[in-house]
């Protein structure tokens, strides 16, 4: 089975098969009879790409409802700490932090459901960043959260001193602060 369960309702790790051999390798990064058979029906509308250096913060970022977005998040080159925050209201993992190393090397994918703030620090002196989203992007309905909020205590793997972070990103409220209109419905 490709796809792991993490303790946050909906958070898939999604791990394609990979063939190698002397030429190199192939996998397919998306492949809607695959997800269709584990019962996990999303129409992508949206690709997204991002290139940054060594110490960018991206994040952490969301969409309300009705515009939310799932994304299927993955690195085509270099490697990413990818930061997943539950904001459901009665959600048993509300508040809490998922974190994973998504790389080109190790190929795996975060599959992240509504109902999520999303972030990543890049950890490699470049990467490249593939994401899917299943709704447009709305201005209107863009949110984040400070990626530095004590409450939330997020660990970025990138030392203070060569953080580099949009002024938009520095601006964001805190965890308790933040807008949310999701309710869990696990």
């Amino acid at each position: 089975m490709p796809f792991i369960k993490t303790e946050f309702h909906g958070l898939l790790i999604f791990e394609p098969k990979v063939w190698e051999d002397d030429r190199g390798y192939f996998f397919e990064s998306y492949n809607q009879k695959v997800f269709s058979s584990e019962g996990i029906e999303i129409n992508f509308v949206q690709d997204n790409q991002a290139s940054s250096g060594y110490g960018v913060i991206r994040g952490l970022h969301y969409q309300l409802n009705p515009y939310a977005q799932t994304k299927l998040i993955r690195v085509l080159s270099g490697t990413i700490l990818d930061v997943a925050v539950d904001i459901r209201k009665n959600s048993p993992t509300l508040g809490k932090v998922y974190t994973l190393e998504l790389s080109a090397e190790n190929k795996k994918q975060l599959l992240i459901p509504k109902g999520f703030a999303h972030g990543y620090s890049v950890i490699s002196p470049v990467a490249e960043v593939f994401y899917k989203c299943d709704e447009f992007y709305n201005k209107e309905s863009e949110q984040g959260i400070a990626f530095n909020d004590i409450n939330l205590n997020i660990d970025w793997k990138v030392d203070k001193n060569d953080a580099i972070i949009s002024e938009k990103d520095t601006g964001h409220p805190g965890f308790y602060e933040c807008k949310s209109n999701f309710l869990y419905e696990g």
